[in-house]
């Protein structure tokens, strides 16, 4: 109830309008700091770090919610979904007591330095390197689809800290600071004219020794955790939610379109397992395990099930405009980034399969 009067009070007041993608798109850190100082944001974290102590199914109904209202969350999102958490797993004592509370109070505000140029999908293409020096690491490379950096405080990186001629050998994650010396930003507009996609340069940054994440070198069993709280949550199933309450209307004004309400009645129920395969996946979380497989197949299906609501959508009468201020264009134009953030459906496809084979 909570986040559903939270979102309410800011939609009647005017403080936002709800649209598709809002979790990557729509980013205001005065709505993430009034999720935090409500108890929304580090749901799950221990008290210790000034969390709430709550399960990830409870975080789950509370995320649900944000995202069906279409709410500003980009802001907090990356750094509660998956860099609290990376960290907690993974980190020294240190950087949990200097980070967490901070992202846990929206002011640590994350972007991810994964994607390089040239690399595509492949993650453990790596050439950003990170050289041991006085005082901790310097880092220089390349990183590109950088999410919100202009307006991070943070950024996640992986590095190569050493090169051992096995690609997945000798990655280590660091957390920098935005506002190092050495970092520059460069916008990457995409279709609709937006801009929240950008390439970031490191030129000899210095990260200092304790900003290292877990161990050195020991980067790559880490990130593959870290992407399955990434993947495994309901983003990965409501981007286009939006056109799909706009669908339900139209369809109530077509009573004589009996395919169209079959269409309807397939998506609704398609979004029904998916919310099942949500809460799994929480449970997961909550017994402990980082659910690998588990949050590739939720992403690999969530992502179809939002593209096929754009395409149900052409279906009306109504998608004449696909301008980014209408519903649908906003989703239409977002929507071929859908099944590219986070691992494109090979990468998927390959997680679920292994474990099959070890089945």
């Amino acid at each position: 109830m909570a986040v559903r009067n939270v979102t309410a009070d800011w939609r009647r007041a005017g403080r936002y309008v709800p649209r598709s993608d809002s979790w990557l798109r729509s980013f205001d850190p005065e709505f993430s700091k009034e999720l935090a100082a409500r108890g929304l944001i580090a749901m799950t974290y221990p008290r210790e770090l000034t969390g709430h102590v709550r399960t990830n199914v409870e975080r789950l109904a509370v995320t649900e919610e944000l995202l069906r209202a279409g709410a500003p969350v980009a802001a907090h999102w990356i750094g509660d979904r998956q860099i609290g958490p990376a960290i907690m797993r993974h980190g020294s004592r240190e950087l949990q007591c200097e980070i967490v509370p901070r992202i846990a109070a929206a002011d640590a505000l994350f972007c991810l330095g994964m994607s390089e140029p040239e690399a595509g999908s492949d993650l453990a293409s790596v050439r950003t390197a990170a050289t041991a020096a006085e005082g901790g690491w310097r880092i220089t490379g390349h990183k590109i689809w950088t999410s919100q950096a202009h307006r991070a405080t943070h950024v996640y990186l992986l590095a190569r800290t050493e090169r051992t001629g096995r690609k997945h050998e000798g990655l280590t994650e660091f957390i920098v600071d935005m506002d190092a010396e050495g970092i520059t930003v460069g916008p990457i507009v995409d279709l609709s004219g937006e801009h929240h996609f950008n390439e970031v340069r490191f030129d000899n940054v210095l990260v200092p020794a304790h900003r290292v994440v877990g161990t050195v070198g020991n980067g790559w069993r880490q990130v593959v955790d870290q992407l399955s709280f990434e993947r495994g949550g309901v983003e990965r199933v409501l981007s286009s939610y939006p056109v799909l309450v706009e669908l339900i209307a139209e369809t109530a004004r077509h009573d004589d379109d009996r395919e169209l309400h079959a269409l309807l009645g397939s998506l609704v129920a398609r979004l029904a397992v998916l919310r099942r395969l949500c809460f799994e996946v929480a449970v997961v979380m909550d017994a402990g395990r980082a659910p690998i497989q588990e949050a590739a197949a939720l992403k690999f299906l969530g992502n179809a099930f939002e593209r096929d609501v754009i395409e149900a959508w052409r279906r009306t009468d109504r998608c004449q405009d696909p301008s980014a201020d209408a519903v649908f264009g906003q989703a239409l134009l977002a929507s071929p980034g859908f099944g590219l953030r986070g691992g494109s459906a090979e990468v998927l496809l390959s997680l679920i399969a292994h474990q099959e084979a070890r089945s």
